[in-house]
């Protein structure tokens, strides 16, 4: 196996609060998959969960190197929660026809998130 791509991204939880504030559902739904949305809510801080999401996105689109627009969407970036804890990717629509046009066989994700910050980093491997 080699290496494809390494992408990592830090947001700002603070920026994500902004954008469910002011933006609420409408937000949510064109960014977050619904899997992701309930998982969010579900937490005690959601705007920490959404913005470790929100970096994962831009870091998958990073380690493609095609950002998100055109070639993926945000809502084709999908990430879960195994119950050890472990998050893992589920790429769906623009992002899965990427990862099988590259010869993807998996995606490394890592996330964390303070009070203030959110980081996510992504390797995938042919």
């Amino acid at each position: 196996m080699s290496v494809l791509g390494i992408g990592v991204d830090m947001v700002e939880v603070e920026r994500i609060q902004h954008s469910l504030d002011r933006f609420g559902e409408r937000f949510m739904k064109r960014v977050f998959t619904e899997g992701e949305i309930a998982y969010c809510v579900s937490m005690k801080f959601p705007a920490r969960h959404f913005a470790a999401r929100f970096a994962a996105k831009e870091a998958v689109s990073k380690a493609f190197g095609t950002g998100i627009g055109k070639a993926m969407g945000w809502r084709d970036i999908d990430v879960h929660k195994k119950e050890s804890g472990e998050p893992f990717l589920v790429l769906h629509g623009g992002a899965d026809a990427l990862a099988q046009e590259r010869l993807m066989k998996s995606a490394w994700i890592s996330l964390s998130h303070t009070e203030h910050h959110a980081v996510a980093m992504i390797a995938l491997e042919t």
